[in-house]
């Protein structure tokens, strides 16, 4: 009989401490379209220094492809029409990337 009613203590015990823990998730939950806004605001905030970082690793790779490319060209390769189209190609690419994210989300 004693066994049975610390069962059932421990029963009501943890339907308790889960009642609380219910209660305290609702407490600090928040409304779905407080989030979303949150959420926007916060991509709008980081937005622009993300697309200055893109352009400065941008200019560095610009660099190094600019040099492949006059190694190329001074080594007489072949190949060295393809490979100047690749990277200036690339360069115009990542610009336009930066330029329609921009003007698609509106920031």
């Amino acid at each position: 009989m004693r066994a049975r009613r610390l069962i059932l203590k421990g029963k009501h015990r943890l339907l308790l401490t889960l009642a609380g823990v219910t209660a305290s998730l609702v407490a600090w939950s928040q409304d779905g379209a407080a989030g979303i806004e949150e959420a926007d605001s916060k991509v709008r905030e980081y937005f622009e220094p993300g697309t200055n970082l893109m352009y400065a690793i941008g200019a560095v790779l610009g660099l190094v492809g600019a040099i492949k490319v006059f190694q190329k060209w001074n080594a007489g390769d072949q190949d060295t029409g393809k490979v100047a189209a690749a990277w200036f190609g690339s360069c115009i690419f990542l610009v336009v990337v930066a330029t329609v994210l921009q003007s698609f989300f509106g920031i």
